[in-house]
């Protein structure tokens, strides 16, 4: 793996237990990078996706963090240095996507849905901000969404903390490129992923022109670009991946 663009460098991707995470942390993998798998709670998840990159010859952790709290988040990121030896690039993907009418939407599952997606990409990205500058080449990717430019029914939290993340990176953008750190968003639209529930209700009433749901290597292989060296020009952006179903 020596001969890979990201050969040397070690990768934070939240929620990469399942799903997009998983996608981006074998991708980050294939790439040459040593990769911390975590999720909130999903351990063993987290562990069988550390196995497979070693399994490929690479290097990875597992550990679990509910990265909304301060205390857990920093303590994730020292983990990745201490574990795998330094922090390059931070994909900030974890989320809680659950759908509510606002007029039942309480606070604590506003605050709870917030903290997982909009503070937890504050939260990583301030602790890992010294390392990420020490690197050289640093990197953060925040992962968006579609109904946070399209807006969808009874989502208003989840497309709060989105639309939050797209702000934060052209934020992040300007105040890191003194330090020659990119900051990007990958914004997926309908991408074939498991779910615990039932299809959020707007996605059947949305196609794509392409005429099929995205893959999540589809948007991993975005993530993959944006933290290698063919990307270093590249900061401030929100990428959309959606089959050309929303066109910015």
């Amino acid at each position: 793996m020596n001969d890979k663009e990201l050969s040397g460098s070690v990768a934070l991707v939240t929620g990469s237990a399942r799903n997009i995470g998983r996608a981006i942390a074998l991708a980050l993998a294939d790439a040459g990078a040593a990769v911390m798998v975590t999720g909130r709670q999903a351990l063993a998840d987290a562990e069988a996706v550390a196995a497979e990159i070693q399994r490929a010859g690479g290097r990875a952790r597992a550990m679990t963090a509910d990265i909304g709290d301060p205390d857990a988040a920093a303590a994730l990121v020292a983990a990745t240095v201490e574990r795998l030896g330094r922090l390059d690039i931070l994909v900030n993907n974890a989320s809680v996507r659950r759908e509510v009418d606002f007029a039942t939407l309480e606070y604590a599952e506003w605050r709870a849905v917030l903290a997982s997606t909009l503070d937890g990409a504050y939260l990583c990205s301030r602790a890992a901000l010294p390392h990420l500058i020490a690197s050289g080449r640093g990197a953060i990717v925040n992962i968006g969404g579609l109904s946070s430019h399209t807006g969808a029914p009874r989502r208003a939290h989840v497309i709060a903390a989105k639309a939050g993340l797209t702000g934060l990176t052209r934020a992040l953008a300007h105040d890191l490129a003194p330090h020659g750190v990119t900051v990007n968003c990958v914004a997926p639209g309908l991408i074939d992923t498991t779910r615990t529930g039932p299809e959020p209700a707007h996605h059947q009433k949305l196609a794509a022109p392409m005429g099929r749901k995205g893959r999540p290597e589809e948007v991993a292989a975005l993530v993959r670009f944006l933290c290698g060296p063919g990307a270093r020009y590249i900061t401030g952006q929100t990428v959309h991946a959606n089959g050309g179903l929303y066109m910015d």
